[in-house]
This record gives structure tokens, sequence and C-alpha cells, in this order.
């Protein structure tokens, strides 16, 4: 479905590793237990199937069928099972008031104007009391090289996410720097956005 992304997938290992990101780590001890999440842009499973481990019940979708067969792997004899799904972030049918949280980790491979939507979407697919979390590079990271877009327009400020989910309650914004080790994608010293707010 997505060559681009196949492509980048196709290697033998994980491109950025098996182990979750640390900011899903950290911040997953804030959920109730068993609670219903949604994973966008999940690649190719670190972070599903963790979640997953942890007993919650995930829901996951990305474009690329490499990176998803990788991930049905990586999740393999974890219950609940995550649930898998191949599609365009275009295309995703954001249901209404499904989920208990949406992450959103490294998924800014999106413009302004299909960022808004994924926003929108996140927002329309969150229960009241749910929460958002994202996380991604800041304007900064076009100083480094472990990762992230070329496109200063698709980096996160804080100000730009609080202003995406106005009237929210603001749990945790961070804006700090640290060093990846996430496979061959994710290496070095970057620049790191951490959100999450909850719906009112």
């Amino acid at each position: 479905m997505n060559s681009g992304w196949n492509e980048r997938f196709a290697g033998a290992g994980y491109l950025f590793g098996t182990a979750p990101a640390a900011f899903v780590a950290r911040l997953a001890p804030r959920l109730a237990p068993g609670s219903r999440l949604l994973s966008v842009a999940e690649g190719e499973g670190r972070n599903a199937a963790h979640l997953a481990g942890l007993g919650h019940h995930v829901t996951a979708f990305d474009s690329s069928e490499t990176a998803l067969a990788k991930a049905r792997a990586l999740a393999e004899g974890i219950t609940p099972a995550p649930a898998f799904h191949l599609a365009r972030i275009e295309d995703w049918q954001w249901q209404a008031d499904a989920f208990d949280a949406v992450f959103g980790v490294f998924i800014q491979f999106a413009p302004p104007a299909l960022r808004d939507r994924i926003f929108t979407g996140m927002a329309q697919t969150l229960r009241p009391g749910g929460r958002v979390l994202l996380h991604g590079f800041a304007p900064r990271q076009l100083g480094n090289r472990s990762g992230g877009p070329r496109a200063p327009a698709q980096l996160y400020t804080l100000e730009l996410l609080r202003a995406a989910f106005p009237g929210w309650q603001i749990e945790h914004a961070a804006d700090y720097d640290a060093d990846l080790d996430e496979g061959e994608g994710h290496q070095g010293r970057a620049a790191l956005v951490d959100f999450v707010a909850r719906k009112p």
C-alpha cells in the first residue's frame, strides 16, 4: 500500500527496535487497567505489543504491509492480541467515542493540513475523559542526525499542540533533549516533545 515505507521496513531487523518508545513505557502506568487504545501509524508494532502486554485492548494501523507483518510477529502470543489494520492515515475511519487513549509516536510525516485532520480525528475517536498522547521531534531536531523529518513545518512545538486541543486538560507537556537508542532508525541525541492531554 505504501511502497516508500515498505522499502524502509524491508530489512531483516526492526528499523526502530522492538522495545517501546521511552515515552510509551513512561506514560503507560497512567492508563487504567484494560483500557481501549488506538496507536496511529504504528509501524512494526513495538508500542502496540508493549501496551497489549500490559493487558490493554490495542487497535493499531499502518500503511505498510511489511511493517504490519513484523508487528504481528512481534505480538505473537500476547493476550489480549493487538488488532492490526492496514490503512493509510488519510483513509482511517475515526469512530466516535471509541477509545480511552490514542497514541501518536513519531508520526511527523504529515504536512500541516493533514496533521490537522489527524488531530481532529484523534479528538473525535476519544471518549470524554480520554487521553491523547503525542511524542515527536521539536524544531531543534533539524540540527541532529538521529531521525525525524527534514521539513520544519512537520515538527512539534508545545504551543502548536496546545492550540490543536483547546480546552483540554494538559497532564504532561515537555520539550527536552535526550539520547535515542531505537534500532537503526533513531540513534543519538534528539530534540523531543511530549504531550498528554485529557478530553473534556
